[in-house]
C-alpha cells in the first residue's frame, strides 16, 4: 500500500518547509533525552566529505529506525538528511562557538566551496540514500561582515557557518548545483526516494 504520511528525523525547520513544498505529510521523528545525536556527527580522521556525509546520514536513519521500534510507533517510512560543508579536502561542519563561526567564514570568503547533503529513507526495512553535491562561492568578505553575521546568531547551528537563505545569500556569487540541497533537503533527490514508496511527485 503506497504510504500517506512519512517520518522525518530531523530537527530543521527548513527540512520541514522544504517537504511542505512537495505537499509531503509528514511527523517528526526526534531523538530522545538520552540519545547523543551529536556524538553521530563527529569526523573521523582522514575522512573525505563525501564518505563522512553518507555515514552520518546511514547512521542517523539507523538511530532513528529504532527510535520508532522501541517507541511502538506506527510503521511509516523514514526520511534523513545530513548537509555538510566542504573546502578542498576540509569538512566545516556546525560551529562550536562565535570564535569558530568566523574562522569558517574567513576561510569561505572569496572562494568556492562545496555543500554535500545526503538524504536517506527507510521503507519497509530497506534503506535507499542518494547524494546532492553542489558548489558555491562567496565573494571577499571584511572581518565586519563577518563578526556581524556571527552577532546576529545565524551560524549557530548551521554546516558551515551560514544558511543561504539567510542574510549571507548577499554573499554568494554563484551557485552550480541545488538551491534545496544548500538548504538542507535535495528536492529532486528526496522526491526520486519518495516516488517508489506511492508519492507522485
Amino acid at each position: 500500500m503506497p504510504a500517506d504520511w512519512i517520518y522525518l528525523a530531523s530537527q530543521s525547520p527548513r527540512r520541514r518547509q522544504l517537504l511542505d513544498q512537495l505537499g509531503v505529510r509528514h511527523e517528526l521523528l526526534l531523538p530522545r533525552p538520552h540519545e547523543d545525536a551529536e556524538a553521530l556527527e563527529a569526523v573521523r580522521p582522514g575522512e573525505a566529505p563525501g564518505v563522512y556525509v553518507r555515514r552520518v546520514t546511514r547512521a542517523k536513519l539507523a538511530a532513528a529506525v529504532v527510535r520508532r521500534r522501541e517507541l511502538g510507533l506506527a510503521e511509516a517510512p523514514i526520511l534523513c538528511a545530513d548537509t555538510t560543508v566542504a573546502i578542498d579536502r576540509q569538512i566545516l561542519g556546525k560551529p562550536a562557538d562565535a570564535e569558530d563561526a568566523c574562522r569558517m567564514l574567513a576561510l569561505l570568503a572569496g572562494r568556492e566551496h562545496r555543500v554535500l547533503t545526503a538524504v536517506a529513507l527507510d521503507h519497509a526495512g530497506a534503506t535507499t540514500l542518494q547524494v546532492s553535491a553542489s558548489r558555491v562561492r562567496f565573494e571577499p568578505l571584511s572581518r565586519a561582515q563577518i563578526e556581524r553575521y556571527v552577532a546576529s546568531g545565524e551560524p549557530m547551528g548551521k554546516a558551515g557557518a551560514y544558511a543561504i537563505q539567510s542574510q549571507a545569500g548577499a554573499w554568494v556569487v554563484r551557485i552550480a548545483g541545488s538551491y534545496s540541497g544548500i538548504m538542507g533537503l535535495p528536492l529532486h533527490e528526496t522526491a526520486a526516494l519518495l516516488r517508489p514508496c506511492g508519492w507522485d511527485l
